[in-house]
């Protein structure tokens, strides 16, 4: 076989070198540069290394480079990677959206201040209701809402309701008292156990509490205890946990009218009291009641009516079963009604009202404990309108007040409005129209557990409520904008790479191989779906995750 040994060649004449009629082989590297055509008929067969030291240019544009074999020894060749610009910094392993203009960012979840509610719920459809008032449960993580059934006789009536998202979902209504029930007001008292006080109308119409207990979504109820045998009206409960005692304000009928509070000791399912102590002696209407934690104190709020119906609060101090009071404090030169408090932390409370004496306006003030005396900051208008059935609450998470309301300026809708308090002041931001309906006899209370508030109320003469957010959000995270997750820190306004679908990203850690991972409203990967749906991709290592 002839052989041919040269260290060059080149052709005697042109610019190409023709071998006709035979076979080339070559048993080591053919080595090539700046040709213009390397031309077959057919396929060119490398049996090894064949260097192209620049550009594989195809015959024509847009034609494919096909490779036989599984490709499984190829190196160097980037698949399920795109190159992108950034609109705004972007983090290696980070998942990233398209946007409409074409570059890619990170996903985010927008907080702001507006609360959210929920959808509506009627709690006991289809009966109608009376008064109603609601206390969380810690113990159990529920809430307890007491009623007066208006379908039955205005027999009083509990029900346990369980907070899942910005929904609520109950059980069944059990009745505490078989007669007519008006104002029943309720408190947990730790233990799973809570208090309802009211006033029994088939027996004289006394003041009346009782003693439920939460078990599942189901409530009982020891025997009821009268702890004045006379008239009530304007009741309010709460509960001092330093003591462990349960305090019940009223305006007593069989003493003038009287502002009246009176302690009472739970024990298993019964209650009993100690004897009634007027804290203020003129006719006292819409008392409420609130215990500070911090100085161990109870604060009542009030209209007082031998003082021009001006608003006033004063402070309690329980001691064994009795509580002995302070100086009341004007917060109100003027008539106040609908007066309601909430305790929100650092030996201060906030109490919403209706300022007669300017247009019937939503109105809040901070008070600060100082002992047994209270002191008040400068009172500031939540509503420009007239409103009624005030309720207060705070919600602890977001260090927020909570104030509920109808709005007669709106439709008597109701709506919702939260307070930010520095200081002795207080600010509020944009209200949120929970019920597009017409409201009444209005109670809230805070789930810590849930982060939510929960707000009772009458709407279409049927029991309701609704679950609150103090913080609305949103993602920029939508089911068609994910585009992959960034192969490379991508600086804002530069060109980086970014891992698409069929690529595989290796900038993750503490995956768990083999596992589904969704997109987050936040862009966190995780292994539960959040809402949208969106499937990340599916994790090969604990650092690695196949795009899809």
């Amino acid at each position: 076989m002839p052989t041919l040994v040269a260290n060059t060649i080149k052709p005697t004449s042109g610019d190409t070198v023709t071998f006709s009629d035979c076979n080339v082989s070559i048993g080591g590297t053919l080595t090539y540069e700046d040709v213009t055509n390397v031309d077959s008929v057919g396929i060119v067969t490398a049996r090894s290394g064949i260097k192209v030291l620049s550009g594989v240019v195809t015959a024509m544009a847009g034609a494919a480079v096909t490779y036989y074999g599984d490709g499984s020894n190829l190196t160097g060749v980037q698949s399920g990677v795109k190159n992108f610009v950034a609109s705004g910094a972007i983090d290696n392993g980070a998942a990233v959206i398209l946007n409409t203009d074409g570059t890619v960012g990170i996903v985010t979840l927008t907080t702001s201040d507006t609360p959210e509610a929920g959808t509506p719920v009627f709690y006991d459809s289809p009966n109608s209701l009376y008064y109603n008032a609601v206390a969380y449960d810690s113990t159990n993580d529920k809430v307890v809402i007491a009623y007066a059934d208006n379908s039955n006789s205005l027999k009083g009536k509990a029900i346990v309701g369980t907070v899942s998202g910005s929904s609520i979902s109950f059980g069944t209504a059990v009745e505490f008292e078989s007669g007519a029930t008006d104002y029943p007001r309720v408190t947990f008292v730790g233990s799973g156990k809570v208090v309802i006080a009211y006033r029994d109308d088939d027996n004289n119409a006394y003041g009346t509490a009782v003693v439920g207990t939460v078990s599942g979504t189901s409530i009982s109820f020891g025997t009821p205890v009268v702890f004045e045998s006379a008239i009530i009206n304007d009741s309010s409960i709460t509960y001092d946990s330093t003591n462990d005692r349960v305090v019940i304000t009223y305006k007593d009928q069989g003493n003038n009218n009287y502002g009246t509070a009176i302690v009472g000791t739970v024990s298993g399912t019964s209650i009993s009291f100690g004897t009634a102590v007027v804290f203020e002696s003129a006719a006292s209407t819409t008392t409420s009641a609130v215990f500070d934690t911090t100085n161990d104190k109870v604060v009542i709020a009030y209209q007082d009516a031998i003082n021009s119906e001006y608003g006033t609060a004063i402070v309690g101090t329980v001691s064994g079963t009795s509580i002995s009071f302070g100086t009341a404090a004007v917060f109100e030169s003027a008539t106040t009604t609908v007066v309601q408090a909430a305790y929100v932390g650092s030996g201060k409370v906030v109490i919403a009202y209706r300022d007669y004496g300017n247009s019937d306006y939503g109105t809040a003030v901070v008070g600060t404990v100082s002992g047994t005396s209270i002191s008040y900051g400068t009172p500031v208008v939540f509503n420009s309108a007239n409103s009624t059935f005030i309720t207060v609450s705070y919600d602890s998470t977001n260090d927020k007040v909570v104030i509920s309301y109808r709005d007669w300026g709106n439709s008597s809708y109701g709506t919702s409005i939260l307070g930010t308090v520095s200081g002795t002041s207080i600010s509020f931001g944009t209200p949120v129209v929970f019920e597009s309906d017409t409201i009444g006899y209005t109670s809230s209370a805070y789930d810590p557990d849930n982060g939510k508030t929960v707000i009772v109320y009458r709407s279409s003469s049927k029991g309701t409520a609704v679950v609150l957010s103090s913080t609305s959000s949103a993602t920029n995270l939508t089911a068609e904008n994910y585009i992959g997750i960034a192969g490379e820190a991508i600086a804002n306004a530069a060109t980086g790479k970014v891992t698409v679908l069929g690529g595989v990203n290796s900038g993750q850690s503490g995956l768990t191989t083999a596992k589904k991972y969704y997109v987050g409203q936040t862009g966190i990967l995780t292994t539960t779906a959040d809402t949208p749906s969106v499937v990340a991709g599916t994790s090969i290592s604990d650092t690695k995750i196949l795009v899809r």
